[in-house]
């Protein structure tokens, strides 16, 4: 594992993410280690949940119907046989407010067919690189009335997310975001062709060292797509509205740090506030079945 990784993981004994502030104000303390989160700069709440919003400025109602099409793309993962229903059964093991916590108003969906699984996250995030296998765990282990859906975030321009948050955008408008979404982060933390640190060392390079968006269109030029017009795409109209809306519905989801689960635009938590990454694809199940069941 990256050095990074590692020193982070020695310095916090517990499951956090990449936050605004670099700490989980959502997470209870669980009984394993993981990578800390990373956190967006610290901002107001404007919801009526434990954690703050980001510093996207937006309402909710801004955010609404139109906002989350946009920010959200399906996994790969997802598109495998579903998974069998759960029923829903609450034996007291999930608490609100401390598991998980309520999005407040809750927000449209991009399926209202479909109940809606979304991993706040970014590729630059280490946290999040941590996570992402079981992200696809977690899309595999959905039942068929519910998908997997990703929100990328742009709140540490220091961590160079909103980069990665553009090229997201740009490869789903491409078609190639589903089919390279575990390869950018290999890019980005294990061949390091993408990074923003070094990997040798676990430090940040120098800001006139960090992958370029011409750097981002040669990683996706390996997956047909021609490299010019993926700046194009990437620095269109379009993307920038995308990205905008994302940055929206980060402030709807109040989501202070990476990665965090959303379901169906009306809980998050993150796998600290689960307990673990088992236990937050347990959760999503279960939320999934409170959804479906109607509770």
């Amino acid at each position: 594992m990256l050095k990074r990784l590692t020193f982070l993981c020695t310095a916090l004994l517990a499951l956090s993410a990449c936050s605004h502030n670099g700490s989980d104000n959502n997470a209870a303390q669980p009984a394993a280690p993981a990578p800390a989160q990373t956190s967006a700069p610290a901002a107001p709440a404007t919801a009526a949940t434990p954690a703050p919003a980001s510093t996207a400025a937006a309402t909710p109602a801004a955010a609404g119907t139109a906002a989350a099409p946009a920010a959200a793309g399906t996994s790969a993962a997802a598109q495998k046989p579903a998974a069998p229903a759960t029923p829903f059964v609450d034996d007291g093991k999930w608490v609100e407010g401390k598991n998980y916590f309520t999005i407040d108003p809750a927000q449209p969906t991009t399926d209202p067919n479909k109940i809606v699984v979304t991993e706040a996250f970014s590729y630059a995030c280490p946290a999040c690189n941590a996570f992402h296998t079981t992200a696809d765990q977690l899309a595999q282990a959905l039942p068929a009335n519910a998908e997997m859906t990703y929100l990328p975030v742009s709140f540490r321009p220091d961590e160079n997310f909103p980069l990665f948050q553009r090229a997201y955008f740009a490869a789903k408008a491409l078609g190639v975001a589903e089919k390279t979404q575990d390869a950018m982060f290999d890019a980005v933390w294990k061949t390091g062709e993408l990074a923003s640190d070094d990997l040798t060392t676990g430090r940040p390079k120098p800001q006139s060292a960090w992958p370029t968006l011409d750097d981002v269109a040669k990683f996706y030029a390996k997956y047909g797509v021609d490299p010019k017009e993926f700046v194009a795409v990437a620095n269109s109209f379009s993307i920038n509205t995308q990205m905008k809306r994302a940055d929206d519905m980060v402030k709807a989801y109040a989501v202070d740090g990476t990665p965090t689960i959303i379901v169906n635009g009306k809980y998050r938590y993150t796998p600290g506030s689960a307990g673990g990454y088992p236990q937050a694809i347990e959760l999503a199940k279960w939320l999934v079945a409170k959804e479906a069941a109607g509770k």
